[in-house]
């Protein structure tokens, strides 16, 4: 997992510097769709990294398979938007604790139903301002906290990668933060 988290941090800083708008957004990674954003990181990471990746895909359930090898779950966690102004329910993909809603929670709960021999996983993308306006720690210890202890989820250790110095005017850095679920 901290091979994982380290190459996908490395995917959007070099999609980040390519410059290439989303939409009507300024340039940088930050302001991307999960989709679109899980589709750059991929064609990088096959393109740099074939024999881990040549054969991976997103799909709906895992958001990415790679074959023999890992069922990826992703969330993005942006309080801010393209225009500085901070977004309307943005912590709720991450917390909402019930099985069958969209959140990185609920995507514990798919992976544990997922039955494939792939190691399984949840990896967040976080796009922060520089110095941070809102303090992510907390909302990720927050998802941890609910996981483990209040749900008895089986989360393994956490691993995170920085990406400093980005391009966009709001989201100057981002970090990947990756874990293995560790039962199934």
């Amino acid at each position: 997992m901290e091979n994982l988290v380290r190459m996908y941090a490395e995917a959007l800083k070099f999609i980040d510097q390519t410059g290439i708008p989303f939409k009507d957004f300024h340039p940088g990674v930050g302001p991307y769709g999960e989709p679109q954003v899980l589709k750059r990181t991929l064609d990088y990471l096959r393109k740099e990294y074939p024999k881990e990746f040549k054969d991976a895909k997103t799909k709906r359930t895992p958001d990415v398979l790679v074959p023999n090898q890992w069922a990826l779950e992703f969330k993005i966690v942006r309080p801010f938007g393209d225009n500085g102004k901070e977004a309307e329910h943005w912590s709720q993909n991450l917390l909402h604790p019930y099985s069958g809603n969209v959140s990185s929670i609920g995507d514990i709960y798919k992976l544990l139903n997922l039955h494939i021999s792939e190691r399984k996983g949840i990896l967040i993308f976080t796009f922060e301002n520089d110095p941070p306006v809102i303090d992510l720690d907390l909302i990720i210890n927050c998802f941890e906290h609910i996981s483990i202890q209040l749900l008895e989820l089986p989360l393994g250790k956490r691993n995170v990668a920085h990406c400093e110095n980005l391009i966009h005017p709001v989201h100057k850095k981002a970090r990947v933060f990756g874990w293995e679920i560790t039962r199934y």
